[in-house]
């Protein structure tokens, strides 16, 4: 069985899934506005390695909204973008993340798992390549089914800049 990373450069915004080191697929990406950090709060996206914690949303529709890591029963759309503008739309699909380093991703200020870091899907119209989200890593909803359907729970993630 190969072995499969993902890697995401805060610096390209690319994320990478790796099979015993080789390039499988490459997606742009959008990390945090707030560049890279991990503490709470801080609206900054964690570096270093992680791994996919839990798998959220297979066989939704793309654009599933989802808040609090459950599906609402809505589906995105403009229509319920103007009705709430101020959403961070987590969308389609949610690989939640855990960091495995101990004071720099896990446990006390800068844990990941509980800052609610994920990689995630977004509206179509929201950017890659360039940084935006509030910490997560955004990706498209095609490009985030593609990617969830080639993971498991275990998968690592490193983060770097």
């Amino acid at each position: 069985m190969p072995e499969k990373t993902i890697h995401i450069s805060i610096a390209s915004q690319h994320l990478q899934l790796r099979e015993d080191g080789q390039i499988v697929c490459e997606f742009s990406v959008s990390t945090a506005a707030n560049g890279p950090g991990e503490r709470k709060g801080s609206n900054c996206t964690p570096r270093g390695w992680h791994v996919i914690r839990a798998r959220i949303g297979e066989g939704c529709p793309p654009d599933t909204v989802f808040v609090g890591r459950r599906p609402t029963g809505e589906i995105y759309c403009p229509e319920l973008r103007a009705q709430f503008p101020d959403r961070d739309w987590i969308l389609t699909r949610i690989l939640w993340l855990s960091g495995l380093e101990p004071d720099r991703n896990r446990l006390g200020d800068v844990d990941t798992m509980r800052r609610y870091i994920y990689i995630h899907g977004s509206p179509d119209d929201v950017p890659m390549g360039i940084p935006g989200s509030h910490g997560c890593v955004r990706m498209r909803n095609r490009d985030i089914i593609a990617l969830f359907d080639k993971v498991e729970a275990g998968t690592k993630v490193l983060i770097e800049e």
